[in-house]
């Protein structure tokens, strides 16, 4: 299963290859719906983990999210 931080990546580096240097027209389109996917995805595991179970919000810069925070990377 792929965790909301994964799912996150993998929209920044589909977001790359859309609009980066080496982008095909024709495929544009295709990179763009597929990052889409994974960041609702990303959005829906974010909302999910704002509650731990003794009902207190967790901070989105968590561990598991941290790394995830940098813009625009290709990584």
């Amino acid at each position: 299963m792929t965790t909301g931080p994964e799912h996150y990546k993998e929209a920044e580096k589909l977001l790359a290859t859309a609009i980066g240097p080496f982008a095909r027209a024709e495929h544009v389109a295709w990179y763009m719906a597929e990052a889409q996917v994974h960041a609702t995805l990303a959005l829906a595991a974010a909302t999910a983990d704002t509650n731990d179970p003794d009902g207190r919000w967790l901070d989105i810069n968590s561990p598991g999210w941290r790394d995830t925070t940098t813009p625009w990377s290709s990584t």
